[in-house]
């Protein structure tokens, strides 16, 4: 997995590309928010139209990192879902934790 950062219309944009199966990716993302929180970025945006698949460790970083900017007062979108996402959100029936974008632009026009 890798991971891109830039900032768009004030929402912070995070790339994702690969697969999200936990292990290192978990480390990575969680460290990347929690950077993002101290230097203030409170609304960020996972671009997630580069993701191959994402298994239920995935999905749990994703609940993690949403909870972790909820409590910090943030929020969290998640942008250009897979249909492959989008039906693994469905099944755990997670579709309402997540804030789930059909692209980028929609999401900064929402969170602004």
């Amino acid at each position: 997995m890798s991971l891109t950062v830039f900032e768009q219309d004030g929402i912070t944009v995070l790339v994702l590309e690969g697969k999200i199966m936990g292990g290192p990716e978990a480390g990575e993302i969680n460290d990347q928010i929690h950077l993002l929180i101290d230097r203030g970025k409170k609304k960020i945006a996972l671009d997630m139209s580069g993701v191959e698949w994402m298994n239920s460790s995935g999905l749990g970083i994703l609940i993690g990192v949403t909870t972790t900017l909820r409590n910090n007062g943030g929020e969290l979108s998640l942008v250009h879902i897979s249909d492959r996402v989008q039906d693994l959100i469905k099944i755990t029936k997670l579709h309402n934790v997540f804030t789930v974008y059909p692209d980028l632009n929609a999401a900064l026009k929402a969170m602004n």
